[in-house]
């Protein structure tokens, strides 16, 4: 396994549960101004217990795309726009971005996992697998891709596939909580709940992870009808306003998937152990409002 580089970090916001898929790219190789962390948010999800609150994106958007049409094939300037972008939900101009970045620079491991993550966040899960898997080479893995890549296939359906790719990653970086918490998720959308709470309690017990880890056991939790426990797995020693977001957020994943059941099957049967869970998937597609 490669040292990670000395950079210092950024994670952004991780879009919520369904695409919180924590993967956090970071420094593929030499560093660079901007970190790769910064630009594979929801992909990523590293610890940010000791993280301060991220400025409001919006403040420098104007700053920052005065400097990207100055430059616009500067990969620095493009990676931190898109990022900026896609933070304020303008997720296809972050796409458009991105990609003239990387055409310009095409050999760039930075750039294209930034685009990969922008795609992945404006759900075009297939090219992002696409250039995701040009972000870094079989001869030279990187852990925090192959967890990314795994994530997109699971956003494609494809959970079997997704758990060889979580299984290298975890080779090469044994019980990652970024990587066991994709995995964890995986088993959710095929609606195997158990082995989902299994990969997510051992993610959360892990001292580098992240609370979004624990606001999603506590939905996996919820979904078996352990609502109490689920509680209080979302309120784990937060401060009381911010206990009551995250309980209010599992409350709210956990009655859209109850809509979505009963749009999907008006008699309301769940899929079988093993099925792809449609609703769930549904749910957690319109849960970063």
């Amino acid at each position: 396994m490669r040292a990670r580089p000395s950079c210092s970090s950024h994670v952004l916001r991780p879009a919520a549960f369904a695409l919180s898929f924590a993967v956090v790219l970071l420094g593929l190789g030499a560093c660079q101004t901007t970190d790769l962390q910064e630009v594979t948010g929801a992909l990523g999800g590293a610890s940010d217990k000791s993280r301060p609150a991220a400025a409001d994106p919006r403040a420098d958007l104007d700053q920052l795309r005065d400097r990207f049409r100055a430059t616009p094939n500067d990969p620095d300037n493009a990676l931190r726009y898109g990022s900026a972008l896609r933070a304020t939900g303008q997720r296809s101009q972050a796409v458009a971005v991105l990609e003239q970045a990387t055409i310009a620079n095409p050999g760039n491991k930075v750039l294209l996992a930034g685009y990969g993550r922008a795609l992945a966040d404006n759900g075009n899960f297939q090219q992002a697998f696409d250039v995701l898997s040009r972000a870094h080479s079989p001869e030279d893995p990187d852990w925090r891709i192959l967890s990314a890549q795994g994530a997109t296939l699971d956003q494609l359906g494809r959970h079997e596939e997704a758990r060889q790719y979580y299984a290298t990653a975890l080779k090469i970086a044994p019980d990652d909580p970024s990587v066991l918490s994709n995995l964890g998720l995986s088993y959710a959308l095929s609606n195997e709940l158990p082995k989902a709470e299994e990969q997510l309690r051992k993610a959360n017990a892990h001292p580098d992870a992240s609370p979004r880890v624990r606001t999603n056991l506590a939905v996996i939790v919820g979904l078996q009808g352990r609502m109490r426990e689920a509680e209080g797995i979302a309120r784990g020693g937060l401060p009381p306003e911010q206990a009551s977001a995250n309980v209010a957020y599992v409350k709210r994943i956990l009655e859209r998937r109850q809509v979505a059941q009963r749009e999907l099957s008006p008699r309301r049967e769940r899929p079988a152990a093993g099925e792809p869970d449609k609703a769930l998937a549904r749910a957690l597609s319109r849960s970063d409002d």
